[in-house]
């Protein structure tokens, strides 16, 4: 059995999963960075080896591919890590009308958003079920506790990986496996210029990924299992329950509506 443990952290190498990457090895954990850019991973990498004297192991994969996550797998079986706690970052999104975007970019986001997470977490629960400490961090959205026109399919990978997160949270209480659903609202990251959103305003502005990972950190840390980060955040999840559901579709549509969706209503 391995002597040490580590943090697999995907989409490590910028926003939400950096910062995590950043915290956790300021806690002195060791880690294990995934994402598809190499460049990215080794510095990041060099840089925490660096400032905190931790082991951090860098593998760049494309999570998105079919067989990633069974060879992710099988590369950390190979050079003997065992993982205690797998945070499930990676994903991205894409805003237009449904039947005009891409089908290939819309499949390859189900494949990273839902099937990767479902997968990495299948293969590596073995391991958190026998670890005194395993743990799991899902990190979902505000977009999944409604339906969202014109970023139709990432709000629904989201609702998945929300009630994905939740359901297997109850199954693994016994086992003193802690599971965060972690949902942040708007966060200042790439994520926006990455999925070819529109800028747009965001009530309240945007969070920092720090913000973010700080409320996730907090869940993990207390047990808790959904953390919605912000208290405007927190508020509009809530107020979405009271409020008629084709009202709230209709509001997320008018919101995420891009202008040239616009154009060829008029």
């Amino acid at each position: 059995m391995p002597e040490r443990s580590y943090a697999l952290i995907t989409g490590a190498s910028s926003g939400i999963g950096d910062c995590f990457a950043r915290a956790l090895a300021a806690r002195g954990r060791d880690l294990v960075l995934v994402a598809r850019s190499r460049d990215k991973l080794a510095k990041l990498a060099q840089e925490l080896i660096a400032r905190h004297a931790v082991r951090v192991e860098a593998m760049p994969v494309d999570l998105s591919e079919p067989g990633a996550a069974a060879r992710l797998a099988q590369l950390l079986r190979e050079r003997r890590l065992a993982i205690d706690l797998l945070i499930n970052n990676a994903g991205f999104g894409a805003q237009g009308e449904f039947w005009r975007l891409p089908l290939e970019r819309q499949s390859q986001m189900i494949d990273l958003n839902i099937r990767a997470l479902v997968e990495l977490t299948y293969l590596l629960l073995p391991a958190l079920v026998e670890s005194p400490r395993g743990a799991i961090v899902n990190v979902s959205s505000t977009a999944s506790f409604q339906p969202v026109p014109y970023t139709a399919v990432y709000s629904a990978s989201k609702a998945f990986v929300t009630s994905f997160s939740m359901a297997i949270a109850e199954e693994l209480r016994p086992y003193g496996v802690r599971v965060v659903t972690l949902c942040p609202g708007g966060t200042r990251t790439n994520f926006f210029d990455a999925s070819d959103y529109e800028k747009r305003d965001f009530a309240g502005g945007l969070q920092t990924p720090e913000e973010v990972v700080k409320v996730g950190l907090k869940a993990l840390d207390s047990g808790r299992g959904l953390a919605i980060s912000g208290w405007l955040n927190r508020l509009q999840v809530a107020s979405q329950r009271l409020a008629p559901r084709a009202l709230v579709v209709k509001f997320a549509g008018d919101m995420f509506r891009p202008k040239r969706a616009e154009d060829r209503r008029q």
